[in-house]
């Protein structure tokens, strides 16, 4: 008889359910989210199990590395499709999110998610932070803006380097907006400093990774893009074609179609919102800056002349996937214009 497991995983305990082949419950316990944990409780006797799932997260991904290298069979499913699955259900705890997944796993109705490495997530790790605290730079611009708003004081267009000394030009005279501008513009110094440390971090590791100075070589793609992306796709041969990366992202449109009513929509937006936007900010660059000519740029010129830029921005940013993705899996750098290289072959 065969055995599937599910594991609903949470930050102190996690609930874990067996089921066999046809689906009955034969056993069910509350586990510490600990990798030692979970390896020795799938390892007693009697306790062959074909197949385990979790659901895609933080802390899965940590507990798959060990289980996986344990030698136990265990999967990542996508959250957007777990979720989608459990909504028939009327009442959710965590002892029958474990059952659903452990019926998904018999079922194979389930969509696995590839683990990212170590390195993919000491970049993501550093992209992350440097997003939090390009954000939180950006909220303490607003609310001074906001703040000396109420009082009729407008700062107006400035840059980077004159947005403090225009604050303190405009709160002069006044204690109180003296006192607050005074604090948060020492918080925003601290914030900067902190912000242009993980820069000078970021483009030191993408000068020790290969793959992101090949990227590079594409106009348009400088560091941040490239480190976004090799992180995102970690293992290129983990995708059939160069195609999948688009849809991946959420760059390909929505598609609804039942009997008669057959219509596409905008692009789905699903997968990481990081990877999308460099893409698409690249592709905004190569359209509306000096950069040198290629045959992609002509391509989305044409697409821009019929469809508007937003359209080939898009357009474009899928592109850019396939494109960045045969550079990872074939090692090459970026070729501008087809026709020429292959005269020069």
């Amino acid at each position: 008889m065969k055995y599937y497991a599910g594991i609903d995983v949470s930050l102190e305990y996690s609930s874990v359910c067996v089921v066999d082949a046809d689906g009955k419950i034969m056993r069910e316990a509350k586990v510490l989210s600990e990798p030692d944990a979970l390896i020795a409780w799938f390892e007693q006797p009697g306790l062959a199990v074909e197949r385990i799932g979790m659901e895609a997260g933080p802390l899965s991904q940590w507990l798959y590395a060990a289980m996986a290298k344990a030698g136990l069979a265990v999967e990542l499913l996508e959250t957007r499709h777990v979720r989608t699955a459990f909504k028939t259900m009327p009442v959710k705890t965590d002892k029958k999110d474990a059952r659903g997944i452990a019926q998904l796993i018999r079922l194979g109705w389930f969509r696995p998610v590839h683990c990212k490495s170590l390195p993919a997530q000491d970049i993501r790790a550093v992209l992350t932070a440097r997003k939090i605290l390009q954000s939180k730079l950006h909220d303490i611009d607003l609310c001074l803006r906001g703040i000396l708003r109420g009082f009729g004081l407008k700062v107006g267009k400035t840059t980077q380097r004159t947005f403090a000394a225009r604050i303190c030009e405009l709160v002069e005279g006044h204690p109180t907006l003296a006192g607050i501008a005074c604090s948060l513009l020492r918080a925003r110094e601290t914030l900067a400093s902190e912000f242009a440390g993980f820069e000078r971090l970021l483009r030191a590791m993408a000068r020790e990774n290969i793959d992101a100075r090949r990227l590079m070589s594409t106009p348009g793609v400088g560091v941040l893009v490239s480190m976004t992306f090799v992180a995102a796709v970690d293992a290129p041969e983990r995708f059939r074609s160069s195609r999948d990366v688009g849809p991946h992202f959420g760059l390909t449109p929505r598609k609804y179609q039942s009997g008669e009513t057959d219509r596409s929509g905008r692009i789905s937006k699903v997968g990481d919102a990081g990877v999308r936007t460099a893409l698409y900010e690249a592709a905004h660059v190569i359209l509306t800056r000096p950069v040198k000519a290629s045959d992609l740029k002509s391509w989305a010129q044409g697409i821009e002349r019929r469809a508007g830029l937003n359209k080939a921005c898009v357009a474009l940013a899928r592109k850019l996937a396939v494109v960045l993705h045969q550079m990872l899996k074939n090692g090459t750098t970026f070729v501008p214009y087809k026709a020429a290289s292959a005269k020069a072959a």
